[in-house]
């Protein structure tokens, strides 16, 4: 028989026998992880990656309800005590056992106050091993998001964590790195396989896996590329199946391709101007001896010489939605009538400066990311622009995502841009986050501007404990109203997110821009 019949016929047993070919994935965006440490960074990215092998008890479905993952039950005992039954015969990816010891063990390793991961275990007091294969949670009051929040609690593997010198979260900020943050062994669908930072991250299906896909993927290369045209280019050529980040001036020309096609849809972030409101003085200010973010005048002012039609319209093109409050349509809590963006309103700005002392206005460091959001540079030229119209003279820092992060993360800004995505799908999770006064933590666990609000702190504290919906939401409308009418924020639009990918490429499209390679076919279903 000769070689070509021998590969025939063993083609044909393979497909009889239904033996799986490698399906790979390529896949490619504009921002890079931070760190494969699950317990480190509350970045979207990050997550997004890192969700492909560590899991959580819960999960979302492909319609965002909240589902078993490695826990299979749970049963309230009572309002504050939430017995979780775990999946058996789970592994880590380096084989060893999935117990409650590794859930117990990532409870306390989130925690650690140099990561920012910890509003995911928000009100959780305690978790007690019950049998091998059981756990309470205890809550410190009734928690109405709990089974939300624990999704994003990412279990690791105790005994490796020990075993690599990896108890300990890793600090990014002061640029510390250990063995998890440059290793991985979750259980989840696919591990991670490699990271060459900057340039690839490289999965491979996990065969003991104890789910079922709905895609046919097996491996998956996520490639960041900063440069608009070179991604876009990528694509095009068939060097990527997948884009997820597309340049705004190229959306038309992507959808007209017919080897492409464009998946849209909304995304649950917003994006917004963040200032230094608790700092005695600014740090690269001409004003010395007090602090103009101090005055609500002056934070009015900037927010009304913001022109976010003129930013919706020339700079992200149409794919952007004004925003008057700090969560998107899409979470619980934005409304219409609450999410009425404000107008630009340059003789009232100038008005508002004069009435705080600033008729010549003044000048402040504007720090932005330039690989991190749509067009983030651009905006944040614009602002500077904006501003200068009614006297405020702001210089512009831009920076990639991994070194600004660093520094944000040691209050080094006068005023930042960030993007702030519900990974919750409730407002609770922005307030408490982002306004919500930074004690120890989940607390303020994002709030590099010393925002300290009475008002905020009480409504916060409030609802993370109220399960009756009305008075709850109710509570959310009267956050939002005073984190706006404050001015404790400058949000400037809510982001839309088309997805772009070749014809063959079929995938769920996410609102918290994290797309899932187990929801994924390419070349076929």
């Amino acid at each position: 028989m000769n070689t070509f019949k021998r590969l025939a016929i063993a083609a044909a047993v393979t497909a009889v026998l239904g033996v799986a070919q490698a399906v790979p994935l390529k896949w490619a965006a504009q921002n890079d992880i931070l760190t494969l440490d699950p317990h480190s960074q509350n970045h979207a990215t990050t997550n997004a990656i890192l969700m492909h092998s560590y899991e959580g008890l819960t999960r979302y479905s492909a319609k965002y309800e909240v589902e078993p993952a490695l826990a299979t039950k749970w049963t309230f005992i009572s309002p504050t005590q939430v017995r979780f039954e775990l999946r058996k015969g789970v592994a880590f990816h380096d084989g060893s056992p999935f117990t409650a010891d590794d859930v117990v063990f990532s409870f306390d390793r989130i925690r650690q106050p140099q990561g920012t991961m910890q509003i995911y275990v928000t009100g959780i007091s305690e978790i007690k091993k019950v049998d091998s294969h059981t756990v309470d949670i205890i809550l410190s009051a009734p928690n109405p998001i709990l089974l939300r929040n624990i999704i994003d609690f990412r279990i690791m593997s105790k005994a490796w964590a020990e075993k690599n010198n990896s108890a300990k979260v890793q600090d990014y900020k002061a640029k510390e790195e250990n063995f998890a943050s440059r290793n991985v062994n979750g259980t989840g669908a696919y591990r991670i396989t490699g990271w060459n930072p900057d340039s690839r991250v490289s999965m491979a299906n996990n065969d003991k896996w104890w789910g079922k896909k709905d895609g046919n993927v097996t491996a998956v290369a996520y490639t960041p590329v900063k440069a608009d045209a070179t991604r876009v280019a990528a694509l095009f050529s068939g060097e990527i199946d997948m884009l997820t980040d597309l340049p705004t001036q190229d959306v038309a020309k992507l959808r007209a391709d017919p080897k492409l096609k464009v998946v849209d849809g909304p995304e649950v972030r917003t994006i917004y101007i963040t200032l230094d409101l608790g700092s005695d003085e600014l740090r690269s200010s001409n004003i010395k001896g007090k602090n103009p973010f101090k005055d609500k005048r002056v934070r009015e002012a900037l927010n009304k010489a913001v022109d976010r039609e003129l930013i919706k319209t020339r700079i992200m093109r149409g794919l952007s939605i004004p925003a008057g409050i700090m969560v998107a349509p899409g979470v619980n809590g934005n409304t219409p009538a609450l999410d009425a963006a404000l107008k630009i309103d340059e003789a009232g700005a100038r008005k508002l400066l004069a009435d705080a002392g600033y008729p010549n206005g003044f000048e402040f460091t504007l720090n932005c990311p330039n690989n991190r959001y749509v067009n983030d540079e651009e905006i944040c030229q614009s602002l500077i622009a904006m501003w200068a119209r009614v006297g405020v003279k702001a210089k512009l820092q831009a920076e990639p995502m991994s070194t600004f992060s660093q520094k944000m993360q040691k209050f080094e800004f006068d005023a930042y841009m960030l993007g702030w995505g519900v990974a919750t799908y409730d407002a609770q999770y922005m307030i408490q986050s982002l306004a919500r006064t930074k004690t120890s933590g989940p607390n303020g666990n994002f709030n590099w501007s010393k925002i300290s609000d009475p008002v905020v702190d009480r409504l916060s504290d409030a609802m993370a404990t109220e399960t009756d919906i009305a008075k709850r939401n109710g509570m959310i409308a009267e956050a939002l109203t005073r984190i706006r009418d404050e001015h404790l924020f400058i949000p400037l639009h809510h982001q839309m997110r088309p997805w772009a990918m070749k014809k063959e490429v079929t995938t769920v499209h996410r609102s918290d821009d994290r797309p899932e390679a187990r929801f994924t076919n390419v070349g076929g279903s």
